[in-house]
């Protein structure tokens, strides 16, 4: 049975270019385009389709609130158009917060050139969100004790099915005691999914937690700084986006930069933070692999690293090597994943010792990391 796409746009010519990609491929269907936000709330209830793609920017009712009432009344899976922007960013942000399950840039000439890389990431990406169950968000009650939010947290609540053909996920583990292992450092990959899956973690870390943070999220260079002010406004610990030269201190979040890769060095308590350019023939900057791997040469066996939901496989390499250097490795379970991508990749090669639920996941590092 193919996924049917509602197309959403204001541009005739993105709505064509996107109607066309998405039919070259024969599980996905075009069922409806509109016009606006309010054509897109319109036609969801009536076409109910499997997945709609929704720009931000558009007269009538914009992508935002469109996704907010579509959202409310009739749940889909939906994936977002955002411009490469300091304000595109916060947008996107904004779109998630409202029940968007994934974005893509809105790269007009990859599109209009039919570059088959292009083709092939937006076809993926709808097949794999139009998958997934979605329900009405649910908005937690977020606070941090100093700055007030800037804007309101991300927030959805999603039971996915797992991807067709992917392996079964073991049963998520229980953690009622901490295994009495001391760590210097959490480190934490993620990418579909990841910024609201981020947002559920960290803000119930308490402003004391004891080691220092390296958070690996798979987003381009606008959206890292926007990312990290909004996990810091929202959080009782301070997050801020990673530079070079950066000590860690315990109590603080790193966010890996966006096009870039983040590496740590031995230097004092815990390290330093080496940003360095992404080279050209990397999947992806920042990669969970390059930087997982940096702190395998210097923290080894004391560092906690936690796979979460995503796309591929992301970190599987780097967990790997800090696996042998003695490290412990967790990974999200299937069924609160966005995509059971990653975390199935680690779990499969049998790094992970526990596949914990993303309800669960703070609670267990609170207490595994509850000896210092």
């Amino acid at each position: 049975m193919s996924i049917k796409v509602l197309v959403v746009d204001d541009s005739s010519f993105f709505r064509r270019r996107v109607s066309e990609i998405v039919s070259k491929d024969p599980d996905l269907e075009v069922i409806g385009t509109a016009v606006n936000g309010a054509e897109a709330v319109k036609m969801a209830a009536e076409l109910k389709p499997n997945v709609i793609t929704m720009d931000i920017e558009m007269p009538v009712m914009d992508g935002i609130s469109a996704v907010r009432e579509i959202m409310a009344n009739t749940p889909v899976p939906i994936l977002m158009f955002s411009s490469l922007t300091h304000d595109g960013a916060k947008a996107t942000l904004d779109a998630l917060e409202a029940g968007a399950l994934d974005f893509l840039p809105k790269r007009f000439e990859d599109i209009a050139t039919n570059k088959d890389e292009a083709i092939r990431l937006l076809q993926q990406r709808i097949k794999t969100i139009g998958r997934r169950r979605v329900y009405k968000p649910i908005t937690p009650s977020v606070t941090k004790s100093a700055p007030t939010p800037v804007s309101r947290p991300l927030t959805t609540s999603v039971a996915p099915r797992a991807v067709s053909g992917s392996a079964a996920s073991p049963k998520p583990s229980i953690i009622n005691r901490a295994s009495g292992k001391k760590y210097r450092i959490l480190l934490i990959g993620t990418s579909t999914g990841g910024p609201v899956a981020l947002q559920k973690i960290l803000t119930k870390f308490p402003q004391n937690y004891p080691h220092p943070i390296l958070l690996i999220q798979h987003m381009p260079a606008a959206f890292t700084p926007a990312f990290a002010s909004r996990l810091n406004a929202l959080c009782k610990i301070e997050v801020k986006e990673a530079v070079s030269g950066d000590q860690l201190k315990a109590g603080h979040a790193y966010l890996a930069p966006g096009g870039m890769q983040m590496m740590l060095e031995r230097a004092g308590t815990h390290g330093r933070l080496k940003i360095v350019a992404g080279s050209e023939d990397m999947n992806y900057k920042p990669s969970v692999d390059i930087t997982f791997a940096s702190v395998s040469k210097v923290l080894g066996k004391d560092t906690l690293a936690v796979i979460l939901t995503g796309m591929g496989a992301d970190g599987r390499e780097g967990s790997r090597m800090l696996k042998t250097s003695g490290a412990t490795i967790w990974a999200q379970d299937e069924a609160s994943c966005i995509v059971y991508g990653m975390p199935q990749a680690v779990t499969a090669a049998g790094l992970s010792s526990q596949s914990i639920g993303l309800e669960q996941m703070a609670d267990a590092i609170l207490r595994e990391s509850s000896n210092g």
